[in-house]
């Protein structure tokens, strides 16, 4: 695996080495001594699994609280992608700041996102399908989240208007003062 930091702290753009012959291809996109190796500690508690059926579907801005916050690897197995991660972190010198990228099954990249980050995403495609490993059990108690369309965050959707939930919609506004991770 190819990993590339970010411009958040602890954010981390993968990607699978392919292996290639005339049979088709081979690629590994988790291996534990290979996160340690980059000083990433991710311990995978669970898979989780997204299909999304239009094209311009948003989720997030989402974060799990404390005492149980998310780190998690995200990939598109289905599809194309623009992912989102966004720092959360009281004591980070990039509290505030956006890491986007675009994940499709074609190029397999991966973002890892570590906690103490809001993780969002807008599929480009129809029937696109999300794989998550993640490193904390879902709390449904903890679930937090932020405005897709925050001013102070100035994300750049690509597809405008997205499909949302009332949830993601109505979510509040980022609170550089008070940051959920302390």
């Amino acid at each position: 695996m190819i990993f590339e930091e970010t411009e958040i702290s602890g954010v981390w753009s993968i990607r699978p080495q392919e292996h290639a012959d005339e049979r088709g291809s081979f690629a590994r996109f988790w291996c534990e001594k290979e996160f340690e190796a980059r000083g990433i500690k991710f311990s995978v508690t669970q898979a989780n699994v997204s299909l999304n059926l239009k094209r311009g579907t948003l989720r997030g801005l989402h974060y799990q609280k404390e005492p149980a916050p998310e780190a998690k690897l995200v990939r598109c197995s289905r599809g194309a992608m623009f992912d989102v991660a966004v720092d959360l972190r009281a004591r980070s010198s990039t509290l505030g700041r956006v890491v986007t990228a675009e994940l499709t099954a074609e190029n397999g990249y991966m973002l890892y996102i570590p906690k103490g980050c809001a993780h969002g995403f807008q599929t480009l495609q129809d029937n696109t399908e999300v794989t998550y490993l993640m490193g904390e059990f879902y709390d449904p108690n903890l679930t937090g989240g932020l405005r897709w369309s925050d001013p102070l965050l100035a994300i750049e959707w690509p597809i405008d208007p997205p499909v949302l939930s009332d949830r993601d919609a109505e979510a509040p506004l980022f609170d550089r003062d008070n940051p959920p991770f302390a």
